[in-house]
C-alpha cells in the first residue's frame, strides 16, 4: 500500500488524515479487494482549504508566461505516466486497459493541452469605453469528480483553475482514488505552488458536503448525478458561491430517413455501449422512422452481440465491467422494469454474458419498441443499455428527443448536412453531435435543463474560474 492511498496531499506535502479511516477499493473484474484508502472528513477539508486560501493570492498574481510554462512542465511530466494512470483507471472501474491508457487517461492530457492553447491567447484585459474590464482569478475552488471518466472530468476542472491562477481543493470518487493521486505527484513535481492543489479523498455525505457548504471557497464545480447535484447546490446556497454542474443525462440520438441507415445505427450503438455504457452523453435512447424498427433492431443487435466482454487486461476485450455492485444491481433492475413494461429485448438481457460467473459484467442490451413513458427511456440507466423508440415524422423526432428533463446531449444523422443542422437548432442540449462526429474539445461542454449549468472544455471552461470586475475612469 502506497503513501497515496493512505494519505492526503495538502499544502504541497502528504499528510495523515485527522482521524484515521480507510475503505476497500474494489476491482470490478474480480470483485476483489485492491487495497483500501483513506478517507477524510470536515476536518481535512477545513486543513485544506486553509492551505488554498493562504497559497491563492500570490499564484493569482503570477504572469501568463509563468503558468505556461508551469503547463510545459505538467504535460512533459504526465505523459511519461500517462499509461500508469490508465491502468489505475483500468484497474479501479473497468475500462480495457488500452482503452484506459489511450482515451481515458489521453483525454486528460488533452484537455491540459488545450487549456494552455487558450491561456496562451485569452484577453485578461478589455477596454470597454471609459472603463477597464478585467478577468481575474474567481479564488478558491472545490472540485467534486466521478469515477466514470476519471481523469477527463479531473483535468477539465484542475486545468482551467490553473491558468485562472486559482487554487483548488479536490475530492475524486472513492472509486477511482489513484488516478487523482499520481495527478498530485505530477503537479508536485511540476512545481505547482504548495498549496494550490489539494486532494482529500472521501465519500460524497461528509467530504463532498464538508467542501459544498464550506465558507472558504469561492466556487464549487460538480460532475455527477442530477440527485447529488441538487444537493450540492443547497448546501452551497447559504455562502452565494458559485456553482457549476454537469450531471446526468438520457441523449436522443435521432436517425432521420436520409441518413446512411446501417453506418447511423451501428455508430450509434457502438456510441452507446462505448465505456460499458458509462457516460453521462451516450446516445441511449435511438430515435428511427416507425416503419424501420425492426431493421434498426436488427443491426444494433448485431452490434451489440459482436462484442466481446471481458477482463480489462484480456486482450481483445471491448467492454469491461461496470464499476461496482451498486451499478450492476440498478442496470440488472432497470433490465428487467424495461422487459416487464413490454419493450422487446433485440439482444442481450439481464444477468451477466455466459462465461462470466463473477465480476460485475453487463451483457450490451438492445430494447426495441420501447416508448417514451417506459422507465427506460426516461431513466439514466448508466450502463451498456440501448433503447430504440419510433417516430413518425421529423416534428415527431425532435418532440420525443426533447421529451425529458435532461439535456447534456443529443445526436443527428442525415444525409443532407442542412436539415441535420435545422434538427440541431430545435433540440434543448448542450451538445448536439452531427453524423457521428466527435466532441470538439475546444467547444464548450455542459448541460440545459436538469444536466446542469455552466460550461467545461477550452475558453468555456477557463472562464467558470474568472471573475469579471469594471474598473471605470481608467483614462488612457
Amino acid at each position: 500500500m502506497t503513501a497515496r492511498h493512505t494519505q492526503f496531499y495538502i499544502g504541497g506535502a502528504w499528510v495523515d488524515p485527522v482521524a484515521p479511516r480507510r475503505i476497500p477499493v474494489v476491482d470490478p473484474a474480480t470483485e476483489e479487494v485492491l487495497y483500501e484508502i483513506a478517507v477524510g472528513s470536515a476536518a481535512d477539508v477545513d486543513r485544506a482549504v486553509a492551505a488554498a486560501r493562504a497559497a491563492w493570492p500570490a499564484f493569482a498574481e503570477t504572469t501568463r508566461d509563468e503558468r505556461l510554462a508551469l503547463f510545459a512542465r505538467i504535460m512533459e511530466i504526465y505523459a511519461r505516466r500517462m499509461r500508469e494512470i490508465g491502468a489505475a483507471i483500468s484497474d479501479e472501474m473497468g475500462a480495457p486497459l488500452g482503452f484506459a491508457e489511450r482515451v481515458q487517461a489521453g483525454a486528460g492530457l488533452g484537455h491540459f493541452k488545450t487549456t494552455q492553447e487558450v491561456l496562451a491567447t485569452y484577453v485578461f484585459e478589455e477596454r470597454i469605453g471609459n472603463a477597464m474590464v478585467v478577468r481575474e482569478s474567481v479564488g478558491v475552488a472545490g472540485m467534486i469528480t466521478p469515477w466514470n471518466w476519471p481523469m477527463n472530468q479531473i483535468a477539465c476542472k484542475v486545468a482551467p483553475a490553473l491558468a485562472a491562477g486559482s487554487a483548488m481543493v479536490l475530492k475524486p470518487s472513492e472509486f477511482t482514488p489513484t488516478s487523482a493521486a499520481i495527478l498530485a505527484e505530477v503537479l508536485d513535481e511540476a512545481g505547482v505552488p504548495a498549496g494550490i492543489f489539494n486532494l482529500v479523498h472521501g465519500l460524497g455525505p461528509e467530504v463532498g458536503a464538508a467542501l459544498a457548504a464550506h465558507p472558504g471557497l469561492d466556487m464549487i464545480s460538480f460532475t455527477g448525478s442530477t440527485r447529488a447535484g441538487i444537493d450540492v447546490a443547497t448546501r452551497a446556497a447559504p455562502t452565494i458561491k458559485r456553482v457549476t454542474q454537469e450531471l446526468g443525462g438520457k441523449s436522443a440520438n435521432i436517425i432521420l430517413d436520409d441518413a446512411d441507415f446501417e453506418k447511423a445505427v451501428a455508430g450509434g450503438a457502438r456510441h452507446c455501449f462505448a465505456n460499458s455504457g458509462q457516460s453521462c452523453n451516450a446516445p441511449t435512447r435511438m430515435l428511427v422512422p416507425a416503419g424501420r424498427m425492426a431493421e434498426a433492431a436488427g443491426i444494433a443487435a448485431g452490434v451489440a452481440d459482436s462484442l466481446k466482454v471481458g477482463a480489462p487486461r484480456e486482450k481483445g476485450t471491448d467492454l469491461g465491467p461496470v464499476v461496482n455492485r451498486a451499478q450492476w444491481e440498478k442496470i440488472q433492475r432497470l433490465i428487467e422494469t424495461g422487459i416487464a413494461e413490454g419493450a422487446t429485448v433485440a439482444a442481450g438481457g439481464a444477468g451477466r454474458p455466459q462465461g462470466l460467473n463473477k465480476g460485475f459484467y453487463v451483457r450490451p442490451t438492445v430494447f426495441a419498441a420501447v416508448t417514451s413513458d417506459m422507465t427506460i427511456a426516461r431513466e439514466e440507466i448508466f450502463g451498456p443499455v440501448l433503447s430504440i423508440l419510433a417516430y413518425d415524422d421529423e416534428d415527431d423526432a425532435v418532440r420525443i428527443a426533447n421529451d425529458t428533463p435532461y439535456g447534456l446531449a443529443a445526436y443527428v444523422s442525415s444525409g443532407d448536412i442542412a436539415r441535420a443542422r435545422r434538427v440541431a437548432s430545435r433540440l434543448r442540449a448542450g451538445n448536439v453531435g452531427l453524423n457521428g462526429a466527435m466532441g470538439e474539445r475546444r467547444a464548450p461542454f455542459g448541460g440545459m435543463k436538469q444536466s446542469g449549468n455552466g460550461r467545461e472544455w477550452g475558453r468555456f471552461g477557463l472562464e467558470e474560474y474568472l471573475e469579471v470586475k469594471a474598473i471605470s475612469g481608467w483614462g488612457e
